[in-house]
């Protein structure tokens, strides 16, 4: 399981299997996947039993599914991803597995290859976690509106304790929940400042005049 500590020095490069999605996992998110296609079965499988994670990138090029691609075509992903620990699951027919992952630690692709069942396999640094820093009052707006927001989509699509007096955890779960363009939200996902992260959601919300 995760062993990278608060304050610690990166660990070094490791291998991660990768699952590309058209979405954006944050540290601390709540991830559904539904998976069938057999490299990603045998993956969950394996991380169920040495309880290891896997890393989630943003899908740039090409598709989840392979058959829903030409054959041969070529896949391109985000370079800094987020390990994603299963937490609970459930398999309601014959190869098919429904899954509830957990964002963990950020981590950055340094180089990848391709198993031949179609698995990415990358050798990845993990990223310093963001240090826990109270939300400042100017961003209060920020925490309020998150708190209606959790309370219409349901808080059993976030995790248990919710902190929202951190602004780390406030920017994540807005950059997650806001309509925002995939490629914004991973710029969201790579800044390394949780106030310059919530400073950017500020300005779009005003703009939107939602504060």
């Amino acid at each position: 399981m995760l062993s990278f500590l608060h304050g610690a020095a990166p660990r070094e490069a490791a291998a991660l299997p990768l699952f590309p999605l058209k979405t954006v996992l944050f540290p601390g998110g709540v991830l559904p996947l539904k998976v069938f296609e057999q490299r990603y079965v045998t993956m969950t499988k394996a991380c169920l039993k040495d309880e290891r994670a896997f890393g989630v990138c943003l899908l740039t090029q090409g598709e989840e599914v392979a058959g829903a691609a030409q054959p041969g075509a070529a896949i391109a992903f985000a370079p800094i991803g987020t390990r994603a620990r299963i937490t609970a699951w459930d398999m309601p027919q014959l190869g098919i597995l429904h899954l509830r992952a957990e964002g963990l630690t950020r981590f950055q692709v340094n180089s990848h290859t391709t198993a031949e069942d179609g698995l990415v396999v990358g050798k990845v640094t993990d990223l310093a976690p963001e240090p826990e820093v109270a939300l400042p009052a100017a961003f209060k707006p920020l925490s309020s509106l998150l708190e209606l927001l959790i309370d219409r989509v349901g808080k059993e699509n976030f995790p248990a304790e919710l902190a929202l007096t951190d602004s780390s955890w406030v920017g994540y779960r807005l950059a997650e929940i806001l309509p925002l363009p995939l490629a914004i939200k991973q710029s969201m996902l790579e800044i390394n400042d949780a106030e310059v992260r919530l400073a950017v959601l500020a300005k779009f919300l005003k703009q939107q005049n939602l504060i």
